[in-house]
């Protein structure tokens, strides 16, 4: 039986309701850094960090896909090279890990630093270590970008790490629950579809929009000396 699951209206929905379950209190009074996890969930992290007050920051990692197979994922490459792997899909189609690596490698190389140099100006991550830490998702299907994100975070020597996110698998939950301190979430659901099925329609985005919610952005770390500049001129 399908579960009844409300969709949310679209990104900016879903972050208000996201917003409403948060510690705020709490989050503020730790200085908490928010990190985005991905560009598709920068309209959803800056407007709870607007709600917040607190700054956020980027973390890039890109998917690993299987070869002859684009939409099939069997790993995951953040920007400092950690990598989280679906080490039951590569054998069970028998894909060498001299391939996987590889393309790993390829990612980072082409697609990363890529985004590093336009969404953060060529900067490395900022400084997370000793830092509490609210990694944000706009949705979690197979739970392989907040993996690697979390063991890139733990890499940094964190102080601890916080999750949330509007909609996610309920296996997935559960395995995340016991690499995080604490789980927050609106949807947890059993037979999970897809992350755009519970967004009645989302909010399009492109690199342009994007760059430009950063830009303007008073919260996004990166950007805000330029912001400091940009205002001090007018």
């Amino acid at each position: 039986m399908a579960e009844n699951i409300d969709k949310f209206k679209d990104q900016l929905d879903a972050a208000a309701k996201l917003l409403e379950i948060l510690p705020k209190k709490e989050l503020v009074d730790r200085k908490t850094i928010v990190v985005c996890m991905s560009l598709d969930s920068v309209l959803l992290t800056d407007f709870i960090c607007k709600g917040l007050g607190l700054s956020y920051e980027m973390l890039f990692s890109e998917q690993i896909f299987a070869p002859n197979n684009p939409e099939c994922s069997i790993g995951i490459v953040s920007e400092t090279e950690d990598i989280v792997l679906d080490d039951a899909l590569i054998r069970a189609f028998n894909i060498s890990y001299d391939f996987v690596y590889g393309e790993a490698h390829r990612k980072y190389e082409e697609k990363i630093l890529k985004n590093v140099y336009k969404y953060r100006k060529g900067n490395l991550l900022g400084k997370l270590k000793d830092r509490n830490i609210l990694l944000i998702d706009e949705g979690c299907e197979t739970g392989l970008t907040a993996s690697v994100c979390i063991k890139t975070l733990m890499g940094l020597k964190v102080k601890s790490i916080a999750y949330a996110t509007p909609v996610i698998a309920t296996d997935v939950a559960a395995s995340l629950n016991d690499l995080v301190d604490e789980i927050y979430m609106i949807n947890k659901i059993a037979d999970f579809i897809d992350v755009d099925s519970y967004y009645t329609k989302k909010i399009a985005v492109t690199s342009e929009s994007i760059m430009s919610i950063l830009e303007e952005s008073p919260y996004y770390l990166p950007l805000q000396k330029q912001q400091g500049e940009k205002n001090n001129a007018i």
